[in-house]
Formats: C-alpha cells, sequence, structure tokens
C-alpha cells in the first residue's frame, strides 16, 4: 500500500514553531510523516509530497515524487500536543478523472460519499495511505466556472491529530476556531485561523473513538 513519506508546505519554518511544533531545521515529524517547510518562495499552501510505493507519479496534478525512505525513527512530542496526521485534503474539478488516476498509481478507494459537505462540495473520494486519508473533494461546478474551467487536481489542507483537543486549543487561543463536531461520528474538530500564520488550510481533530 502506498504511504506518505513528507509533504511539502510553502511556509517558514517559525511560523510553525511559533504554533508549538518541534523543528529539526526545516522538517517538522508528525506522526510517521515528514512535513518539510519550503519558505514562501513557491507562493503558499502545501505544494507537494512524496509517497512511498506507487506505481506512477502521475496523480492528476497532485504533485508527486516517489520515495523509498523509511519512516522517522524518532517522534519528537509537539507542545501543542499534536500527535499525528489524520488527512490530507485535495480538490478536484473532476472527480472521476482524479480517482481512476489515484486507483492507477495504485492508491487504495475505500468509498466514495455522494453526499453534501457543510461546505458545499456534492461528493468525496477517500483513499487510505497506511495510517492517514487522501480526501479528495469535488470542487462545485460554480468554483470552477469562476476559475476557467476544467484543470488539474490540486492540494488544498491538512488535518492533524490532537491527543486533547481542549488542551490544544486552549493553548493556542484566538489562534485557532471554538471546538466544534465533526463530519466524522464521534469526533471533533477545531481549525487554524489566518492569525496563526500558515499558508496551508490546517484543522485539528480528536482521534477516531475506539471501536
Amino acid at each position: 500500500m502506498p504511504t506518505v513519506d513528507e509533504l511539502l508546505v510553502a511556509d517558514q519554518a517559525d511560523a510553525w514553531s511559533a504554533l508549538g511544533f518541534v523543528l529539526d531545521r526545516d522538517t517538522c515529524i508528525v506522526g510517521d510523516v515528514r512535513v518539510r517547510l519550503t519558505g514562501s518562495a513557491e507562493g503558499g499552501g502545501l505544494v507537494g509530497w512524496s509517497l512511498r510505493d506507487i506505481e506512477t507519479t502521475e496523480l492528476d496534478g497532485l504533485s508527486t515524487t516517489s520515495s523509498d525512505r523509511q519512516p522517522p525513527s524518532e517522534r519528537p512530542a509537539h507542545p501543542n500536543g499534536v500527535i499525528g496526521l489524520d488527512h490530507v485534503v485535495a480538490i478536484s474539478p473532476a472527480l472521476d478523472r482524479t480517482v481512476a488516476a489515484l486507483q492507477g498509481a495504485g492508491l487504495d478507494l475505500r468509498r466514495v460519499r455522494e453526499e453534501p459537505t457543510p461546505a458545499g462540495a456534492p461528493r468525496q473520494a477517500f483513499f487510505r495511505l497506511g495510517a492517514d486519508i487522501l480526501e479528495v473533494v469535488q470542487e462545485p461546478a460554480e468554483a470552477t466556472e469562476r476559475a476557467g474551467g476544467d484543470r488539474p487536481a490540486f492540494f488544498w489542507g491538512l488535518a492533524f491529530l490532537a491527543a486533547d483537543l481542549d488542551a490544544t486549543v486552549a493553548g493556542l487561543g484566538d489562534r485557532v476556531s471554538e471546538i466544534r463536531p465533526a463530519v466524522q461520528p464521534g469526533r471533533r474538530i477545531a481549525t487554524l485561523r489566518r492569525s496563526a500564520g500558515l499558508s496551508v488550510p490546517v484543522a485539528l481533530m480528536t482521534p477516531a473513538p475506539a471501536r
């Protein structure tokens, strides 16, 4: 099964450090995933990733490289209480096309949800990447039209796990939203505000309930 080695985010390292992430130079290890901060020269946001055990790096516009690097041997304890990556969010103007490309690369499609999200996306597809999830959201038609029509898929945001979400939110103060129920049953979520200083949308979530 393909797994995530590294996420590339066009942020400055000190912005993440100020939010309670432990960094080694430009890299933050969150669970088994490396987050490498490339600075703002690339514009901002989640700009790429590297995956292990993929059959092709052509993922319908999602900037991808292949990796054979082992997962990190040590997991630093972050003062903000973040313990891992929950999921990566990408957006596609043509969900079926993107799903076909991802399956062709060996990604494990778990389900397609044919229901709208609170933000208005009509459909979503979910892929399992080891312990992590890739959520591909169908872009609303009006957004695609405003952008000038069909185009490749693109990365959008990240969701991290917080062992004690109440404590994490309390520590971040006005840089994070209030906690609310997540779409996933039994879970709760908060989102970083623009005042947090990151260029990528970031959510903080409680772990999935034990079955």
